[in-house]
């Protein structure tokens, strides 16, 4: 006992005194924010990553992600604050090794792993004691104790004596002004009480405070809740579109006189499908987690049914409103206004945008885009590179239809709305902006 109480608290003295070593293997939208907070924190930090271009962006001070300006990342890698490599090396010399790698779906819309066995593997084999590991990947309840222990614990260190073992998930929101990693609490489910001791020492230091729970399960589940918390609440507002739709009412002016009551109520806006790394596949990973206990999460699944549905909703929309004007979509030219799943962001993981296209162009219309923050889009079905159009009068003006998939700010809605003879709005950024015009619909 006295050997892992010097452990521990050799480990959480040093970072306490910033003297610790940081090792964050991958180095992604969590990885590369992670790295660099941990960096402003005062911690020195390697950034591990496979990819060789990621690796050669963050040496050059060049950040890819839209939150980290390049500014800071320059001057943190210029002060020897932070490094990268795609070496797996300086996992020897790490004090904390934070695992922030892509935990997708496979086609059949189950977990894959693939990655995070294949980092754990990594630092298993370069784990020595007194050496805090932390997950911060999403995943299903379980996976801290179910894949990452295992693995650690084979080579004979003692989890909470030898080694220490959290899962803290990350709380990212792109493009939100407010909040960031430096000002959200992090949560932290400890493998065992030495675990949450060093634990919150690390997490303290680098976020504005912990919020312990009593395991990584539970810390696992919290982090899926959050997610589930949104997608179930879109999903609702989503359906409530549709209805607004076909009883020829305005969702948008439904949902801002709820708004209205100061309690009870808080207020989900609809649109054209989620996006992003976090709603469209959180649901899935406890779906298949709770079919282990005989639960088939039905409210779940709906929500999933529902968001997933949208895009081909907006699709027919656009139908509906052509034929109107005597038009087919067949041939039709339209211009779809932001491809990013979210506003003023340029992250086009799982964006509705991608199947709108993708249905557009089955259906024969001949589509362009516009979104200035993703100059070049890449679609896999079917397999096409397409370049942001600069948006101009005479261009506007010949097509048949805009089609508003994303509502970023720097875009003049209103010079749009003069020129185009047909918008569909799905973000309702024209009842935000006052905009009205007989040309002008929204979901």
């Amino acid at each position: 006992m006295a050997l892992t109480t010097n452990l521990s608290a050799q480990l959480a003295s040093r970072i306490e005194s910033r003297v610790a070593h940081v090792a964050v293997v991958g180095a992604g939208y969590v990885g590369l924010g992670a790295a660099v907070q941990s960096a402003r924190a005062g911690f020195s930090v390697t950034a591990i990553d496979l990819n060789p271009e990621r690796v050669a962006k963050i040496e050059a001070g060049e950040s890819y992600i839209g939150d980290i300006a390049s500014l800071e990342l320059q001057q943190l890698v210029s002060a020897g604050r932070l490094r990268a490599t795609t070496d797996y090396a300086p996992l020897r010399e790490a004090d904390v090794v934070l695992i922030c790698v892509p935990t997708p779906l496979t086609r059949n819309r189950v977990p894959d792993l693939t990655w995070l066995r294949s980092a754990i593997a990594q630092v298993a084999q370069h784990l020595h004691p007194g050496q805090l590991v932390a997950l911060e990947s999403t995943t299903y309840p379980g996976t801290t104790e179910e894949e990452v222990l295992p693995a650690l614990s084979a080579r004979g260190l003692k989890e909470g004596e030898d080694f220490f073992l959290v899962f803290s998930p990350e709380r990212i929101d792109p493009g939100n002004g407010t909040f960031h990693a430096g000002n959200l609490v992090r949560v932290l489910g400890p493998v065992t009480e030495a675990c949450r001791e060093v634990g919150t020492a690390f997490y303290a230091a680098i976020s504005a405070g912990v919020k312990v729970v009593s395991s990584p399960r539970t810390a696992e589940l919290a982090k899926l809740f959050e997610n589930l918390y949104r997608a179930v609440n879109i999903a609702l507002v989503n359906e409530i579109a549709i209805l607004c739709d076909r009883m020829h009412m305005d969702v948008w002016e439904v949902i801002d006189a709820s708004a209205s009551k100061p309690f009870g109520i808080q207020v989900f806006w609809p649109g054209p499908g989620v996006g992003g790394h976090c709603i469209p596949l959180d649901p899935a990973y406890l779906k298949w987690k709770a079919m282990e206990y005989d639960l088939p999460l039905r409210f779940v699944s709906l929500a999933e049914e529902i968001n997933g549905y949208m895009p081909d909703f907006v699709v027919q929309k656009l139908t509906r409103l052509l034929n109107t004007r005597h038009l087919p979509l067949r041939g039709a030219r339209v211009l779809v206004v932001g491809v990013a799943y979210k506003r003023d962001v340029a992250d086009v993981r799982e964006a509705p945008a991608l199947r709108i296209i993708r249905l557009l162009l089955e259906a024969g219309a001949h589509v362009t885009y516009h979104d200035p923050l993703v100059p070049i889009l890449s679609l896999d079905e079917p397999p096409t590179v397409m370049e942001s159009a600069p948006l101009a009068t005479e261009r506007l003006q010949a097509l048949d239809a805009a089609l508003v998939v994303t509502d970023h700010t720097a875009v003049d809605y209103a010079w749009i709305v003069q020129h185009v003879p047909l918008l569909l709005d799905t973000r309702g950024v024209t009842a935000r902006q006052g905009i009205c015009a007989p040309h002008v619909y929204r979901l």
